[in-house]
Parts: C-alpha cells; structure tokens; sequence
C-alpha cells in the first residue's frame, strides 16, 4: 500500500498583499496534496489578512504569524519548524512573488523520489533568468562560482529559494546553529545538507523576476554573502556543520 505523501509550500512574506491570493491559487492546483504556509512578517500592507480570508474555506492554507519582520532565513527556519512538528513527509522553500513558477513543482516531486534535497538551478542548463538587468545576473552568477570555490558545495545554483526537502534532511540538521539570514541562508541550508551526506539534486527552472512589489534585495544582503561564505568553509573545516 503506497502512504500518501504530506506536502507543504512554505511562503515567506512581507508586503505581498497583490501576489499573495494568485499564488496560492496556482500553487494549489499543482497537486491534490499540496499544502501552503504562508510566514507572514506582520505585513503592514495586510498581506496577512487576505491569507486569513482564504483559509476558511479552504483546510490546505495555513498562516504563521510573526511578530515583526526579521529576514528570510528566520522566516523559513519558523515555517521549517512548523512544518517538521505537523509531520509534513515534503516540505518547500518557494518565492510569493511569481519569481518561482508553481508549474516546476511537479518536477520537484519527480525528482525529490531520487533525492534529499532537490534545488531549483537557474544555471545548470544555461542562463534562465528574465528580466534581471546584466549588472545583477552577472553577481549572482559569479556569487555563486565564487560559493563553489570557497565552500566547495558541488551545484550550481547555491543561492536559489526554489527547494525541496525531504523533512529528514531538515530534522537532520541542527536548524538552531543556522547563522545566515540573507541570500547566504541559502547557501548555508544546502553546504550543511550536504556535509550530512544528504543526496542534492538539481532540476532547471527559469526565474523570473517579480511581477509587482519591491525586491528585496539590498546592500546588507550582500555584505553578509561576501563574508558569510568564508565562515562556513571555517566552520566546515572545523566539522561543526553537521
């Protein structure tokens, strides 16, 4: 008898109040046995209370408040939690603001049956990236030939939000230590997996870049890639991230 497998899409968000409704509802439909998390970051925008009107008629939304907005990193690590305690057999790190297309996720789950850890690359088969100016393609393209060589992590793709665990990968690490909180929390997630010696596995995907809302991107984010890297080749060498 095969069990049906319990899925969660986990959405970080702050100030998503026009993608919010139309990615949850294209999301859904992807699979009869997805779920969605919404972490809201105490949205002023609202973007928390539209969540809350959708998830009375419908058992597979869910919302997770937090206090006050904190960064990426924290908000997964809450919904990453949230999803281990409700015993969610798959669990997904994916962008509210379409710069993730629902339509991989069925590659996802063909591919996480083979895997642990199943990334989204934007540069495994190419460039596939839309809409970004040349001066942000070309850092994030080097951020992560620059990752590589320091980490030492074999994909190429570490920054990307697009992922797939299998929820052993995140019990199996220590989500607590987890130091990064920009784009670097990304990178993190992945080189402890690894180190681990959870399977990784990357899919194609195209990346869009938002279709309405401000990026996220900034300054800081930055900074703390720059160094953040160096600090988990130390702590790798060390053996202290698995």
């Amino acid at each position: 008898m095969t069990i049906r497998k319990r899925i969660l899409v986990i959405l970080p968000t702050y100030n998503e109040k026009d993608n919010i409704e139309k990615i949850i509802r294209a999301v859904l439909p992807q699979d009869e046995r997805l779920e969605v998390l919404v972490v809201d970051d105490n949205s002023p925008d609202g973007t928390g209370k539209i969540v809350e009107g959708m998830i009375i008629p419908n058992g597979r939304i869910h919302i997770l408040h937090r206090e006050k907005k904190e960064g990426l990193g924290r908000a997964y690590l809450a919904g990453f939690k949230w999803g281990i305690e409700k015993k969610y057999d798959y669990l997904f790190e994916m962008d509210a603001d379409f710069s993730h297309d629902p339509a991989f996720i069925k590659d996802f789950l063909l591919a996480i049956e083979n895997a642990d850890l199943v990334l989204g690359s934007r540069y495994i088969s190419g460039v596939n990236v839309i809409n970004w100016p040349m001066s942000r393609l070309l850092l994030s393209y080097f951020a992560n030939v620059y990752t590589r060589i320091i980490t030492g992590l074999p994909v190429r793709d570490a920054t990307g939000g697009y992922k797939c665990f299998r929820r052993e990968v995140l019990e199996g690490i220590n989500l607590d230590a987890i130091k990064s909180n920009g784009y670097t929390f990304q990178i993190e997630v992945s080189l402890r997996a690894w180190k681990k010696g959870f399977r990784i596995k990357e899919i194609p995907i195209v990346f869009v870049d938002r279709r309405q809302g401000a990026s996220k991107m900034s300054k800081k984010i930055v900074r703390e890639a720059i160094w953040m890297v160096w600090y988990l080749r130390l702590m790798a060498l060390l053996g202290r991230l698995k």
